[in-house]
C-alpha cells in the first residue's frame, strides 16, 4: 500500500523562499493533496511547486477575501482548524510560518511533522510593535488571545523541524517544544564562482523597515568614495533615495538573472536585517562574494566570521562602518567562500527531510 502524504501550508500567494522549500518537499514526497487557508497564487507559480500533478487544493472560507486575506490575520489560528484532512492520509507535513502547524489530525494514527519556515506569527510575538506601530496599544488584548491560541496550536504536531538553530531556540522558548534542525534548500546551481570582483558593494531585498536598509544607507552616506548598489523595491524606497548621497545607486526591482550579475561581481554583500535563516547571504557566498551582516539570527549559522564574511554586532550605522573597514583589510579566498555555501544545497535538504520522515513514520513497512 502506497503511503498517502498531504501538505498543509499557511497560504499560497507569491513564489518566494518558503515556496522553494515547498517545491523541494513535493520533489521528495509527491503530495496527493494540499490544504491551505487560501490559494491566490498564479497558475504558473503553482506549477513550480506541483509540476506534474493537478493536485487538489482545499481552502477555507477565507478564499472569498481574495488578495486582501491578510487583513483577517486574527482569524488564521481558528481557520486552519476548519480544514478537514482526508482520513486516509497517513502523513501530514505542514509548512508553517504562521498557523499551518495547528492543523488537526482526522485520524489518531496519522503522523504530523511540521517544518517551521521561520519564527511563527512574528507579528504577534517579537515584531508586534514593528508591524502595528501606533495601533499596537489597541490591538494588544486581541494579540494576547492570539498568543495563547498559537501556543496551543504548536502542540498539534508530533514532531517539529526548525529551519535554523536560531528558530529552534525560539520554538523552545515560546512553545516549550523541542525540535530538530534541517536547513532549507538553496538552489546553488544558479550561482557560480566569480573571482573577478569589481569595486562596489551590493544590498538586495524588499526595502521595508524590518530589512534595515536605513542602516546601510546611513553608513554609505559617510563613505562617499565607496559605491553601493541597492536592488529591490518597497515602501521605503522613495524615502531612502531622497536621503542618499551620489555614491548610492538604486535599481528598483530587477529580474533574477540581473540580480545574479550584480551579486557575483560585487566585492561584498551587505545584509542588515534579522533573518530566521536568510537565503540571500548564502546565494552571495555561492558566487564567492563575502558578506557583511548584522551578527544576529540565522546568519550566525551560515557565515564564518573573517573567512566568508564579517559581522557587526550593534544594529546601527557606526557598527556597520567599522565592519566595512575591517572587511577591507581581509584577503578573502573566494573558493572557500563558495565552499561554505555548498553546505546548504537542495540535494542535502531533500535527503535529510526524507530520512527524517522515514525514521519517524512507523505505520507501514513501505518506504515513503
Amino acid at each position: 500500500m502506497k503511503t498517502k502524504i498531504a501538505l498543509v501550508v499557511d497560504w499560497l500567494d507569491k513564489y518566494g523562499g518558503a515556496e522553494r522549500v515547498l517545491t523541494s518537499l513535493n520533489n521528495v514526497f509527491c503530495f496527493k493533496s494540499c490544504y491551505t487557508i487560501i490559494n491566490v497564487m498564479e497558475k504558473e507559480d503553482l506549477k513550480r511547486i506541483f509540476p506534474h500533478d493537478n493536485i487538489p487544493i482545499k481552502e477555507t472560507c477565507l478564499k472569498k477575501s481574495g488578495k486582501h486575506f491578510r487583513y483577517f490575520f486574527l482569524t488564521f489560528p481558528t481557520l486552519i482548524k476548519t480544514l478537514k484532512v482526508d482520513k486516509e492520509v497517513d502523513v501530514i507535513i505542514s509548512s508553517s510560518h504562521a498557523s499551518a502547524k495547528g492543523i488537526k489530525k482526522s485520524n489518531p494514527n496519522q503522523l504530523h511533522i511540521s517544518y517551521f519556515q521561520a519564527r511563527n506569527l512574528k507579528y504577534i510575538w517579537s515584531d508586534f510593535k514593528l508591524y502595528f506601530k501606533w495601533a499596537s496599544y489597541f490591538l494588544y488584548p486581541f494579540i494576547k488571545i492570539m498568543r495563547l491560541a498559537d501556543v496551543k496550536s504548536a502542540q498539534e504536531p508530533d514532531y517539529i523541524i526548525s529551519n535554523s538553530k536560531f528558530v529552534q531556540k525560539w520554538v523552545y522558548d515560546t512553545y516549550k517544544r523541542k525540535s530538530d534542525v534541517i536547513y532549507p534548500p538553496v538552489d546553488l546551481s544558479l550561482f557560480t564562482l566569480h573571482s573577478q570582483k569589481k569595486d562596489f558593494y551590493v544590498a538586495v531585498g524588499r526595502i521595508e523597515p524590518y530589512k534595515r536598509f536605513d542602516i546601510i544607507i546611513d553608513a554609505f552616506n559617510k563613505l562617499p568614495n565607496k559605491r553601493l548598489i541597492v536592488i529591490g523595491d518597497g515602501s521605503q524606497l522613495k524615502e531612502l533615495k531622497r536621503k542618499s548621497t551620489p555614491n548610492i545607486e538604486f535599481t528598483g526591482f530587477v529580474e533574477s538573472h540581473r540580480v545574479y550579475e550584480y551579486i557575483k561581481e560585487a566585492k561584498g554583500f551587505i545584509h542588515a536585517g534579522i533573518e530566521d535563516f536568510g537565503i540571500a547571504p548564502i546565494e552571495a557566498q555561492a558566487c564567492g562574494t563575502p558578506v557583511i551582516a548584522y551578527g544576529f539570527g540565522g546568519v550566525l549559522e551560515t557565515i564564518i566570521d573573517s573567512k566568508t564574511g564579517i559581522f557587526f554586532n550593534q544594529h546601527n550605522s557606526k557598527a556597520l562602518l567599522n565592519a566595512i573597514k575591517k572587511f577591507e583589510r581581509v584577503n578573502f579566498n573566494y573558493i572557500d567562500v563558495r565552499k561554505n555555501a555548498l553546505r546548504f544545497s537542495t540535494e542535502r535538504f531533500e535527503k535529510e527531510i526524507k530520512d527524517f520522515v522515514e525514521e519517524k513514520f512507523t505505520g507501514t513497512t513501505d518506504k515513503i
